[in-house]
């Protein structure tokens, strides 16, 4: 019985192990794609977005950011005119409340499950004519957090009808800034802040450009039900939700304070709801001010209970979990002395969307992120280049033979060829491991976390003994793909491995399907080059620990 007839059987006895490898893996991936009727994995996005997505026979270019938050739902729908006017064209929420359903033992209960898929099937009716790359959404807080998050995950893509990428918070952290400074320009010193249903975001930039961010694990939601449990509101639980806040602040508060600001704004719902009530009550004229949260405090702790808050200019679905975000807000102004702040209509969502219309970055942020890290490691780039040209001339013939998408396939290959050697920064013993931990436990803007694992895995098994650990941290049906990349990327690095100016003929592919690849050199090549030729002995070795058939000639 073959390896692959093995996997099937084995796969349908109901025998599966956590490692899959090579066929079972091919095999399980086939088989879970007609039981769920899954796109074809390696079509997938990873969140990546032209700079201008296509949308043929229009003058306009229509996208939509979703912020999929602890506390509320948002979406927004933009419209850029052929004359680089930015419209609104609608903006939909739904209070699903996320945060307030994740238990201590961080799952997600089913009640708040069931209210966040509702959200997003009617996102999901909004956006049937717009094609995927016109639509990016992003996970917050919460989602990080969930324990049985792939699950959720799953039947959350399943409902919106598009993927969804789950986002560090320094990332959504550069994503609010982009909304506010896109929505409401300034060209000097800006602290931006966001309060979230499970974070809260600070932010110092100058015009378009973020230079410190942070984001901290406090939210409205969460800090309601640590503070205000049953929605009671006391001067007690105020004071101790105020004091909590202030000691996250304070961690922050000197670098923030050393760099400075002249303008501090506040985006999303929370600040919103607190500017709005303030110039309802005529507590305050010119935004938030300090003395119109003092009286603000005054009035929750006179109405005792959340059900019971009836302020003018406050929605009643941000009544519950108002005191814990007044509490944040009251904090932040105390430590980081701030004045006055105003408040902007642009938050996550609108980032997200602005950068779909290639505002922020005409080269796009993940190739800048790679060449910072590249600089930063002070990487190689003549020696890269070569990696990256070969691994390239390998893809572009086996792309159609082992069913590869182009575009996605080329931006990973490219980033690992680039950043393959970071790991020399720390040791040459074990470069290939200490690359792949920099890159996974490194803030890179742009990047969702399931790229980033997609990019470390990559760099993780660039060479010598095959990891299988970093493909089980992979959802499923990506597994096969990262493994066809990896054995490009180790190749490339292979043949290019003499660094000197006159390297390896490029080979010719002269067979390729899942799990097999047969390269041919030019007659004689490999006998004057015996080196080489032992080096490719002991990769078709290597790849045998993935089912990989590797022949040469």
């Amino acid at each position: 019985m073959s390896q692959s007839t093995r996997g099937w059987a084995q796969l349908l006895g109901g025998i599966w192990q956590p490692r899959i490898r090579g066929a079972r893996l091919r095999s399980f991936r086939t088989r879970l794609q007609h039981s769920l009727a899954l796109p074809n994995p390696k079509a997938r996005s990873f969140g990546f977005y032209a700079n201008q997505p296509s949308q043929e026979g229009h003058d306009t270019l229509v996208v939509a950011g979703i912020d999929l938050g602890s506390n509320s739902f948002h979406m927004v729908l933009v419209r850029e005119e052929a004359d680089g006017r930015v419209h609104v064209l609608d903006k939909i929420k739904s209070p699903v409340r996320l945060a307030a359903g994740l238990t201590k033992d961080r799952e997600l209960e089913e009640p708040a499950q069931e209210r966040a898929i509702e959200a997003l099937e009617r996102f999901a009716q909004r956006l049937k004519d717009l094609p995927d790359a016109a639509v990016r959404a992003v996970g917050t807080n919460t989602m990080r957090q969930i324990k049985n998050g792939e699950d959720f995950l799953e039947r959350a893509q399943e409902a919106l009808g598009h993927e969804i990428d789950i986002i560090s918070g320094p990332e959504e952290a550069r994503l609010i800034y982009l909304g506010v400074s896109q929505s409401s320009y300034y060209e000097g010193p800006r602290m931006v802040m966001d309060i979230g249903g499970g974070s809260t975001e600070f932010i110092i930039g100058e015009g378009l450009a973020p230079k410190l961010r942070d984001s901290l694990y406090m939210g409205c939601v969460s800090f309601t039900k640590n503070y205000f449990p049953k929605g009671r509101i006391t001067e007690k639980s105020f004071r101790a939700a105020e004091l909590a806040a202030q000691r996250e602040i304070l961690s922050i508060s000197g670098r923030y304070k050393r760099l400075g600001w002249t303008r501090a704004t506040g985006s999303s719902g929370t600040l919103k709801a607190v500017d709005s009530v303030l110039r309802a009550h005529n507590w305050s004229h010119e935004g938030i001010t300090l003395e119109g949260l003092n009286k603000l405090k005054t009035e929750l702790i006179q109405t005792k209970r959340a059900d019971k808050i009836q302020l003018q200019g406050l929605d009643s679905d941000r009544a519950p979990v108002f005191a814990g975000g007044v509490a944040i807000v009251r904090a932040a102004f105390t430590i980081l002395d701030i004045s006055v702040m105003d408040v902007s209509e642009g938050a996550l969502r609108e980032g997200v969307a602005y950068e779909l219309l290639g505002r922020a970055s005409k080269g796009g942020v993940h190739d800048e992120t790679v060449n910072v890290f590249a600089k930063r490691y002070k990487v190689d780039l003549e020696h890269a280049g070569k990696v990256e040209k070969t691994a390239l001339e390998l893809l572009n013939q086996v792309l159609s033979l082992w069913d590869m998408h182009q575009q996605r396939s080329e931006k990973f290959l490219r980033w690992a060829s680039l950043l393959h050697e970071i790991g020399l920064s720390i040791s040459y013993s074990g470069h290939h491991k200490h690359a792949g931990y920099l890159v996974r436990h490194s803030e890179m803007p742009g990047f969702s976390r399931e790229q980033k694992n997609m990019l470390a895995t990559l760099l993780e098994n660039q060479r010598r003994r095959f990891r299988l650990k970093p493909y089980e941290r992979l959802p499923i049906d990506l597994r096969l793909f990262a493994q066809e990349l990896t054995v490009l990327l180790r190749l490339a690095i292979l043949l290019n491995r003499a660094r000197g100016d006159n390297g390896s003929p490029q080979p010719q592919v002269t067979e390729a399907k899942e799990g097999h690849l047969s390269l041919s050199f030019p007659e004689g090549w490999l006998d004057e080059h015996p080196l080489t030729q032992a080096d490719l002995t002991e990769e078709a070795t290597a790849l045998n620990r993935i089912d990989f058939d590797l022949s040469f000639q």
